[in-house]
């Protein structure tokens, strides 16, 4: 939590056809911190997301990664630059194993990725540190089933570790418990708590028992705009927050 931030946004705004989803917003994220950014259904998170992993340009403003300037770039450029990011909707190939996918994700960066399909053995040099990656996660004793074969939140679990695969400097997960019922919920904290060690992590996530549990910092969105900003507690007892998103009653 020293120096610059690692992530930041100036006056970023972004509009559709007249309609602004994400209107002059200032984002400042430390290093080695959670920040979790919530708020009501078109608050403009999910937007905001996608500005900053480069799924969508700006219309106007700044995001600022480790002191440079990444405005505007695309995915791929973005992501070698120690940037990975989870999606709400889960996206794995059901028949491939386990193993398979963290081999493929290891072997990304050095090029080997683009042509897997000509030799699949030769991924089988990434082996040991995908073991690696699903004994974090879990899920190493699953590591030659299929994709398909796994529970909703083992699948979670998975993309988690294909993110930590490119041992990114920022995770970025939107809605990681989405869909997860309770005791899911819990091993899904307790595994981005021990996967946020050491590195930064913003996150999106309607469960404020989520939030409350990972969050270091949180900035509440509503129509596009920052609306309140700062430790849990204090967001939490926001009357403005409350209103506009937690209600009356948010234990």
């Amino acid at each position: 939590m020293t120096g610059t931030p690692l992530l930041e946004t100036r006056a970023l705004t972004k509009e559709f056809r007249g309609f602004r989803a994400v209107w002059d917003v200032d984002l400042s994220v430390a290093r080695g911190t959670v920040h979790a950014l919530v708020g009501p259904n078109g608050a403009g998170k999910t937007t905001l997301f996608n500005l900053l992993t480069g799924f969508l340009s700006p219309t106007s403003g700044t995001v600022l990664f480790d002191g440079q300037d990444i405005t505007g770039r695309a995915p791929e450029q973005i992501a070698p630059l120690g940037i990975a990011r989870s999606f709400q909707i889960t996206s794995l190939f059901e028949a491939m194993s386990l193993a398979e996918h963290l081999e493929l994700a290891l072997a990304s960066p050095t090029g080997m990725g683009k042509q897997w399909w000509r030799s699949v053995t030769r991924l089988a040099v990434f082996r040991n540190r995908a073991m690696d990656l699903l004994e974090q996660v879990g899920l190493a004793d699953r590591a030659g089933a299929p994709a398909s074969s796994l529970a909703y939140g083992q699948k979670r679990a998975l993309e988690l570790a294909i993110a930590m695969a490119l041992d990114p400097k920022l995770l970025l997960l939107d809605e990681p418990t989405a869909g997860m019922g309770i005791e899911d919920v819990d091993r899904t904290i307790a595994l981005v708590k021990q996967l946020a060690v050491g590195r930064t992590v913003v996150l999106v996530d309607h469960n404020m028992h989520v939030v409350g549990s990972l969050a270091d910092r949180v900035t509440v969105l509503q129509s596009g705009q920052v609306l309140a900003e700062g430790p849990y507690e204090q967001v939490r007892a926001d009357d403005r927050v409350i209103t506009a998103y937690l209600g009356a009653t948010h234990d």
